[in-house]
């Protein structure tokens, strides 16, 4: 079996790394750093990257047998979520954000993995809500870097990983005990 455990550095790829191969995944698989898939072709392959390691569209990566395949963010069901105002944009992605939903943020809408109560909640809002299978390339939170949708290259942190959608941990929960050891409720 084929394995990947390479990430190039992304884009623009160097005019002798080209793609020979293409994985397609949706962002649930894309989150995974062990992973059994298939390429477009059908050739099964083994995904070994660092732990943490999120693939997004257009990410290139180093095969066992030196071929250099694409990542593409496979079209899935999301929600399309527009508004009238830039203000009304920013409440609905602040309620979604309160509930730790990862969201594509494009220019002018929002993007969420389908959801019959979100979208209840959002269309209570004032939201223009529709359903669209589109790729889904979320935000990778606050915690982690990850693409710059804009410039197309990644960022990583200082631990030396990239993209991760939320790295809340222990550290959070210390800092949240430490916080209510001074601050004890009156």
């Amino acid at each position: 079996m084929l394995e990947i455990r390479n990430r190039l550095e992304t884009p623009p790829p160097p005019r002798n790394l080209q793609p020979k191969a293409r994985l397609e995944l949706p962002f649930e698989l894309r989150q995974k750093s062990r992973l059994r898939a298939k390429l477009t072709s059908g050739e099964e392959v083994a995904l070994l990257l660092a732990r943490g390691e999120i693939l997004r569209g257009g990410d290139l990566l180093l095969a066992s047998d030196g071929r250099v395949v694409e990542v593409i963010a496979e079209p899935e069901s999301v929600l399309h979520v527009e508004c009238d105002s830039p203000l009304a944009l920013a409440r609905a992605a602040y309620h979604l954000g309160n509930r730790h939903v990862p969201v594509q943020v494009g220019d002018g809408f929002l993007r969420l993995r389908a959801d019959h109560v979100l979208e209840l909640m959002l269309k209570g809002l004032g939201a223009r809500v529709s359903s669209m299978h589109a790729p889904f390339e979320p935000e990778s939170g606050a915690y982690g870097s990850g693409h710059a949708h804009g410039g197309g290259h990644h960022h990583h942190d200082e631990a030396g990983h990239g993209g991760r959608i939320h790295e809340y941990g222990d550290h959070v929960r210390d800092e949240e005990i430490r916080y209510h050891r001074h601050h004890p409720q009156k």
